[in-house]
């Protein structure tokens, strides 16, 4: 069964502003969101620099074991196609949960991500 998917489309740049407004204005929504899933919730986030990653991580671990035995996963950045196939295989892949996937599409520069698409 697919995941409920929620976008949050902007965020700030800096990464302590970013959590913080995160934390404040996203996170009511995100636990409504899991509360009315079915099997669980992806939430996806535009793509950030190298520092936004360690409160992510947190969030969306946290986020998963509150959440138990729905799951929760953060998947940010990549194209149409490269989100896609991440949200496509989530929902192939029943025991992950707690994991903050990056992603990056062809001919993307940026390091640290998977690559898609």
């Amino acid at each position: 069964m697919p995941q409920a998917v929620l976008r949050i489309d902007t965020l700030p740049e800096g990464a302590l502003a970013a959590a913080s407004r995160f934390h404040a204005e996203w996170l009511p929504r995100v636990l409504a969101a899991i509360a009315n899933a079915e099997d669980g919730l992806v939430i996806v986030m535009p793509p950030a620099a190298y520092d936004h990653r360690d409160w992510r991580l947190a969030a969306v671990r946290d986020l998963a074991r509150k959440a138990a035995p729905k799951r929760v996963n953060l998947v940010a950045g990549g194209s149409g196609e490269a989100l896609a196939e991440a949200l496509a295989y989530l929902d192939r892949a029943p025991g992950v949960t707690g994991q903050y996937l990056p992603l990056i599409s062809k001919g993307d520069s940026h390091a640290g991500g998977i690559a898609a698409g």
